[in-house]
């Protein structure tokens, strides 16, 4: 049995699974195990298996649920590589939450919701005490059901069983592979079991076989309880305790002799048997009565607009129009009589009406969506006015301009003028109200989506009835409207409800309104109205106007209708206006809340108790439980309560109730807050053209709380969006709506209840009371709260931001929800809604979009997003040893490559012979003295100086004289070389090894920036120890002016040399070192972050990279190459100043910073010298591809065709996105789409890795909670287009052609143990042209000690390896070689120092940036770096500086979405203000140093709270 085991375990080659523990227990299993012992050892493998196949839960939950006999052993974090992914067999549980109902038969809480009448004043203001009884806890137990494909029935109820008993808390189960038949039991402790141990050995060899990657579809599907942390419900919660509430049904619909069959019968009785009643009065903007539309004026005019519609409207000699055509209205506030004249004309003519804003500009806030709306109508004629057809913005050609998303439209002026009066014989059809569609009203949804509603003829004509009955509307009435006639109340009670009863309408417009907020209540006096139809709104505004009034009465009222009493901030509203006009003749009962929808119009309105209404009522809620949705009775003393007033009862004819707000529509218990749906002939049929919606909304059926499948009733309901709930008497009562629900962290808030809270902190002070908006934007899988208001100029901005605090402590304490953005705009900059108020969606939109620009910003992401994944925790137990032998028993090898021996490939003779750069230059200036080595260009492209070998020996000569003769300088002493790139610089290099010093390359000073550039000279010159500095004269004088000495010490520089003008002397004999380990050069760089290191190159190593690079690049005398590198460290060095004299072939030098005055200097030369292989860097080719991408067409004189390799040389992770846009755009230009090749260098050890013009590319998933995450150090592969994926390429390929030394390795950056294949690790390198060591590490010396005498910690541990701290992996890749093996690939990931340690993860600052810059078209550059364990993003703004503020969400938004890190600050900066360094890397570093100093000059800084 055990040899069966082994020998199926070694077998399976393509092992993917982790058996750490059945490895661990094989020794036991030798010695004193029995057959039994060894079957339950099969068990215990099996399950490992099984376990193994699932994901993995969040870091802090990484061990299984399972196998408790495990925990001690801890298993490798990882052992499957990439292509070995167990995510095929991975299914995704879900969970069912089945509520048990409560036994328990609680009194009705309801009787002590009704606190008298709402003549009391109180707010909606709140606070920190949740209030009200706490609600009785009812078992609320998680059935938990797996997928149906996912495994057997018998197998999944163990496993679900095993799991809920252990684990309650546990969010999500995971599937169970296929390989499970339903022939497996389980034992009591969760391990399945069956009687044949040989079916076990054979099913834990089918789960080895799994498909090599798994398919794309897995990675879209968002396993949330896994990502994040999944916020248990609090056992403390309220939960409702009443019983099932019952369907309400209104009292039923009065019977009326005369009742009309239609709307327009009635029009047409009171049109000619009433011609000289007034139907309506138009005001101007002084309140001046302009024009009153007597009903016989209405009927003629609508008749004669009707008769033109279908007549004398043609197209090609058809009627434009026929019955049935949608028919766009488009009138102005200002003119409700013309709109009257078109809505009736219309129905006349039986076209369907769609009422709409004047749209005033291109830009109008929603004005695309009507666009959109009127489109799906087919709508392709507006009537409107001659007045507003002037208004309307026109093409060149005097035409009204296509408004942006609206389909092309015909306008028709309805003035008088353009009407035809009807023949004798023409008379339109006055049928009965029918179910055909009467108009359609347009409806802003949340999102900003604008939807149609369609209300037939038999709907409006209920409506009208149960209105009439419901506010006992009687003939000639006087009603004042203040609302939009257009749609809404405005339209049924103004336009529709007002024909039926032959009453006058006096309409209000908005413009004089805002003039004159009292003008209203003035024509409810003079005309001594019966009713008045405003807002809450209006009776705020005229609240404050009324002190200038004192002979105003509005005694002749007998219904003030509050057409949006359903807003929860209605009733301070109310009660204010009552204390001020009680006295003026308004009594009490007079005021008469009103809830309505779009869907299904009016829903209940108050009456007054001459119509039979019973007293009106108040509640005072608990903001705390109504945030769990369930009702509790508070105190007015607490802040934390809301108080809402009833809005009547249900309307006549109607039925209602109330139904969860999510999920199936299960009627809620009686305190339980719900949606109200409505069934009536009253509402709405459905949305336009949307028959989907359109099912959810207006064909909804009930079902009771223990649902039997039977609904409650047999006929449809219609849900209304409104939340709330049914109180005695059948009043109705809202609290707020369906479209301003923010759910956070599983609490229901309403935005205007933040709204109110925001309003009760000093607002008239900093804001605008009405243009507060309060929306949610999800973040992080949960709603986020933003709140944007309007900042009055005269505020300052410290005032805004104590207002702002003062804002954010007050939400926080009332409604214990956290805001996540709080910003403040310039006055009149947010979008407006047609009349008055904010666009909420359209102000969301920008807010996305990065387009709100606002003036201060305050974002609060640490207290709000409370669902982070917990910080990884690191097991500390895993030791190598532990980790090896998981690789081993998984079949893995060790990533370990080995590139073969460069001695193999040359005669060892002329190895020896020339093992130093001096020998190799004496011997080919004797051998080929002419041969050009070098060519070095200008910003024209000339050529400003040549070197053959015998005239770079002669300068190197003259060098060393003076070195010895002018500095007096002795073998081993250091030289600093400050040169500009050219020849100069090799020949003094030459030079400098002629005469037995110690060369050092130095960039020099830049004379415009000589205070942040000579400083880094002064300081290399200083550590190196230089006796001699060699320059030019320019140089030489720079570094002794005046502006030098402001920078640095100028008396403390060693000697400096001129080499300008050097005396023609010849060296006596040239210097010899006596050993090939003798130091050649130092290579002096500052990394990226911000350490300054010498690196020891020996002659040696010098000899050995030579070599490698030569062999690896096939460079011979006949060849040219061009390099645009910086000369000064690393491979730029090397290839700038070693490789020609090595080799003998020509290089072409173009200096990076002559690209700055000619950006295809370095191209255009490639072109010239038709050069097959060219270096550049990243920073160049990314000048070359912004700078040319726009002058493509006048580089036609350029020719790529000749480039076979053209090699980007870095020391960073590749940049993909780069590389391929450059190769796109200029493959025009012939350039071949596989030239470009990625190498890389570390410059510590100047090692070359190139990849070979097969640039494939694979995806890392960066996937937080994955078996294989980066962030946790370990990679995994996935298909291109995944989300939240990285794209790496290949580095270098190690084989013969690739890469030349013996051996290089991937260790763990902790435990320096070796790693397995495609094991995130550090790169350690084995090799000839290694560095011998560091010079002096400025600063870092005991930190980077083992650098060149690394050993393993086990497996290998007499190898001496050089670490390069940059982390990477390797890879068998399923390319072979000319012997037919496969070759390894390395990837390299980032910089080991660069790497910041947040959350007990690993980030790499590039991946980061990445995502930021993607943010917002604005953001040129951006760089991270910690303070503090804060993460700090800076980022540059390319455009407007009103755009700054913007950005600091976004980048908040996009860092927390793909990283879920925690943006600490944001710092918006100049463009150039990140320092790059002349290999293009970013210098994170050196700016967390000018942040930290306050040096930035920063448009703006956020601290996020």
């Amino acid at each position: 049995l055990v040899a069966k085991l082994v020998d199926a375990l070694v077998t399976a080659s393509e092992c993917k699974t982790t058996l750490l523990d059945l490895t661990l227990d094989l020794s036991a299993l030798h010695s004193t195990q029995s057959l039994i012992e060894a079957e339950n050892l099969f068990h215990k493998s099996a399950a490992l298996a099984k376990y193994k196949e699932r994901k993995m839960p969040m870091p802090s939950k990484r061990r299984s649920v399972l196998v408790h006999s495990s925990v001690e052993t801890y298993t490798p974090p990882d052992t499957s590589s990439a292509s070995e992914d167990e995510g095929s067999l991975r299914r995704q549980g879900r969970i069912t939450s089945t509520p048990f109902q409560s036994h328990s038969n609680v009194e009705p809480w309801l009787n002590r919701v009704i606190q008298g009448s709402s003549t009391s004043s109180s707010a909606s203001s709140t606070s920190s005490h949740p209030g009200g009884k706490p609600a009785a806890a009812s078992n609320l137990m998680a059935h938990i059901q797996l997928d149906n494909h996912s495994a057997p029935p018998d197998v999944t109820t163990g496993l679900v069983e095993h799991l809920h008993h252990e684990r309650p808390q546990v969010a999500s189960v995971r599937g169970v592979p296929r390989g499970y038949n339903s022939s497996i039991l389980e034992t009591g402790d969760g391990v399945p079991v069956n009687s044949r141990v040989s079916s076990k050995i054979q099913q834990l060899l089918n789960t080895l076989k799994r498909p090599k990657r798994p398919p794309l579809k897995e990675f879209f599907v968002d396993d949330f309880e896994e990502l994040l942390e999944v916020q248990q419900p609090d056992p403390n919660q309220p939960k409702p305790e009443g019983n099932q509430m019952n369907v309400l049904k209104g009292e039923p619909v009065g019977v009326v002799t005369n009742w009309p069959p239609s709307l327009l019968a009635a029009l047409q009785r009171w049109g000619t048997t009433q011609p000289k009643a007034p139907c309506l009065t138009a005001l101007d903007t002084t309140g001046k009565a302009v024009y009153t539309l007597t009903y016989g004026k209405l009927w003629s005019r609508s008749l004669k607009l009707a008769y033109t519609l279908l007549n004398k409207l043609t197209s090609r000699n058809e009627p434009l129009l026929k019955p049935g055509d949608r028919v766009a209205l488009v009138f102005p506030n200002s003119d409700p009589v013309m709109f009257m004249v078109a809505f009736y004309g219309c129905l006349l003519a039986e076209l369907i009406p769609v009422p709409i804003e004047v749209p005033l500009t291109r830009k109008d806030a929603g004005s695309q969506q009507i666009g959109f709306l009127l489109g799906s109508c087919g709508v392709t004629l507006a009537l409107t006015t001659d007045a507003c057809q002037k208004g309307l913005p026109k093409a060149q050609t005097g035409e009204v301009v296509t408004f942006k998303g609206w389909p092309r439209l015909i306008w028709f002026v309805i003035d008088g003028k353009h009407l035809a009066k009807p023949t004798k014989d023409w008379h339109p059809q006055l049928r009965d109200a029918s179910a055909e569609i009467a108009y359609i009203e347009y409806k802003t949804s949340k999102e900003g989506s604008t939807v149609g509603i369609t209300i037939s003829h038999a709907s409006m004509l209920a409506h009208c009835h149960a209105l009439t009955q419901a506010c006992g509307y009687s003939e000639a009435e006087t009603l004042t409207n203040v609302l939009d006639f257009k749609r809404d109340a405005g339209l049924w009670h103004g336009v529709l409800t007002s024909v039926m009863n032959r009453m006058h309408v006096i309409s209000i417009p908005y413009a004089l309104m805002k003039v004159n907020p009292l003008s209203w209540i003035q024509k409810v006096c003079s005309y001594k109205a019966r009713v008045a139809v405003v807002k809450s709104r209006d009776m705020h505004w005229s609240l404050l106007a009324q002190r200038d009034q004192r002979d105003v009465s509005l005694s002749s009222l007998r219904m003030l209708i509050v057409a949006d009493g359903a807003n929860p901030w209605s009733i301070s509203s109310c009660d204010a206006f009552l204390n001020v006009f009680q006295s003026r003749g308004l009594r009490p009962e007079v005021i008469c809340p009103c809830a309505s929808s779009s869907e299904a119009l009016t829903v209940a309105i108050r009456r007054p108790p001459e119509l039979g209404g019973p007293p009106p009522g108040k509640a005072v809620l608990s903001m705390n439980c109504l945030s769990y949705g369930v009702i509790r009775v508070d105190t007015e003393e607490k802040l934390s309560v809301l108080t809402v007033q009833d809005v009547g009862q249900i309307m006549p004819g109607a039925k209602v109730c109330v139904v969860k707000v999510d999920g199936t529509p299960y009627l809620c218990k009686a305190d339980e807050v719900g949606e109200i749906c409505v069934n009536s002939g009253t509402t709405g049929m459905a949305y336009f053209g949307l028959l989907g919606i359109t099912k959810n909304v207006f064909e909804v059926c009930l079902f009771p709380m223990q649902s039997t499948g039977v609904p409650v009733s047999d006929q449809p309901f219609t849900r209304t969006g409104l939340l709330g709930f049914v109180g005695p008497d059948y009043l109705v009562f809202v609290v707020g709506k369906l479209d301003g629900l923010i759910t956070v962290s599983g609490r229901r808030h309403n935005a205007d209840d933040v709204v109110a809270t925001a309003l009760a902190v000093e607002p008239m002070k900093f804001v605008y009371r009405g243009r507060i908006a309060v929306f949610s934007v999800t973040v992080l899988h949960d709603d986020r709260i933003v709140l944007v208001a309007e900042q009055r100029p005269d505020a300052s901005e410290e005032d805004s931001f104590q207002w702002m605090s003062r804002v954010l402590q007050a939400i926080d304490s009332i409604h214990q929800v956290g805001v996540y953005c709080l910003a403040l705009v310039p006055a009149n900059t947010l979008p407006k809604a047609p009349l008055g108020g904010i666009h909420i969606s359209e102000t969301k939109q920008r807010f996305l979009e990065g387009a709100l620009h606002p003036c201060n910003v305050l974002m609060c992401p640490h207290t709000c997003v409370t669902n982070l994944p917990k910080p990884r925790q690191k097991q500390p137990d895993v030791g190598p040893a532990s980790m090896i032998v998981g690789n081993l028993v998984a079949g893995k090898r060790i990533a370990q490559a080995s590139g073969r021996d460069v001695t193999q490939l040359e005669d060892n003779d002329q190895a020896r012979k020339f093992l130093y750069l001096a020998d190799v230059l004496q011997w080919r200036a004797q051998t080929t003295p002419d041969h050009p080595l070098f060519l070095l260009l200008n910003s024209k492209g000339t050529v400003a100086s040549t070197a053959s070998c015998m005239q770079l020996h002669k300068r190197a000569e003259r060098v060393a004289v003076a070195l010895i003769e002018k500095g007096r300088l002795n073998v081993g002493d250091h030289v600093a070389l400050v040169y500009p790139p050219g020849v100069d610089l090799i020949a003094t290099f030459y030079g400098c090894l002629y005469a037995g010093c110690i060369p050092i390359t130095v960039r020099p000073p830049h004379p415009q920036n000589l205070a942040t550039t000579l400083p880094t000279v002064k300081m290399i010159v200083e550590v190196s120890k230089s006796a001699c500095i060699l320059t030019t004269q320019v140089i030489t004088k720079l570094l002794k002016s005046k502006e030098a000495a402001a920078a640095v010490d100028i008396k403390t520089w060693p000697t400096i040399l001129d080499t300008d003008d050097m005396p023609k002397k010849k060296l006596a004999n040239i210097f010899r070192p006596t050993s090939p380990d003798m130091l050649a050069y130092l290579d002096f760089s500052v990394s990226t972050t911000g350490i300054l290191a010498g690196v020891k190159m020996s002659h040696a190593a010098t000899s050995a990279l030579c070599r490698s690079i030569k062999l690896q690049c096939e460079l011979y005398p006949s060849r040219q190459i061009a390099i645009c590198l910086d000369p000064y460290c690393g491979l730029g060095f090397a290839l700038w100043c070693l490789c020609s004299v090595y080799s003998g072939h020509q290089s072409i030098l173009v200096p990076p910073l002559e690209l700055e005055s000619n950006v295809s200097l370095w191209l255009s030369a490639v072109s010239q010298y038709k050069v097959r292989v060219t270096f550049c860097s990243y920073s160049v080719m990314e000048m070359c591809t912004k700078g040319l991408g726009t002058q493509t067409d006048m580089l036609r004189v350029i020719n790529l065709s000749c480039v076979r390799t053209c090699m980007v040389v870095a020391e960073e992770r590749p940049r993909i996105a780069l590389t391929q846009s450059f190769s796109k755009l200029f493959k025009d230009l012939g350039l071949s789409a596989r030239a470009v090749s990625t190498t890389f260098g570390c410059r510590d050890f100047v090692d070359l890795l190139i990849c070979e013009n097969e640039n494939r590319i694979f995806w890392l998933i960066l996937n937080l909670l994955l078996p294989l995450a980066l962030r946790h150090d370990r990679v995994r592969l996935v298909e291109r287009g995944s989300p939240h994926s990285l794209p790496l390429m290949e580095s270098g390929k190690v084989r013969v052609r690739a890469i030349f030394f013996p051996h290089f390795i991937i260790a763990h950056t902790e435990t320096k143990g070796p790693l397995g294949d495609s094991h995130l690790g550090e790169i350690w390198v084995s090799s000839p042209h290694n560095a011998t060591g560091y010079y002096t590490v400025y600063g870092e010396e005991a930190l980077h000690a083992d650098h060149f005498t690394a050993r393993l910690s086990f497996g290998d541990t007499q190898t001496i390896w050089a670490r390069t701290g940059y982390l990477g992996f390797l890879r068998r890749t399923e390319l072979t070689d000319a012997s037919g093996e496969r070759h390894d690939a390395l990837y390299v990931v980032g910089s080991l120092d660069e790497t910041l340690e947040l959350r007990g993860m690993r980030y790499h600052p590039i991946d980061i940036e990445t995502s930021v810059i993607r943010a917002h078209k604005s953001i040129a550059e951006c760089a991270v770096f910690t303070w503090t364990n804060l993460l700090v993003v800076v980022v540059e703004l390319e455009g407007s500086e009103q755009e700054a503020l913007d950005l600091v969400a976004l980048v908040t938004n996009v860092v927390l979405e793909e990283h879920y890190l925690i943006v600490g600050v944001v710092v918006i900066v100049d463009p150039g203000v990140i320092p790059i360094n002349s290999r293009g890397e970013k210098q994170r570093m050196h700016l967390r140093d000018g942040f930290l100093a306050d040096q930035l000059d920063p448009i703006y800084v956020a601290y996020n709270m």
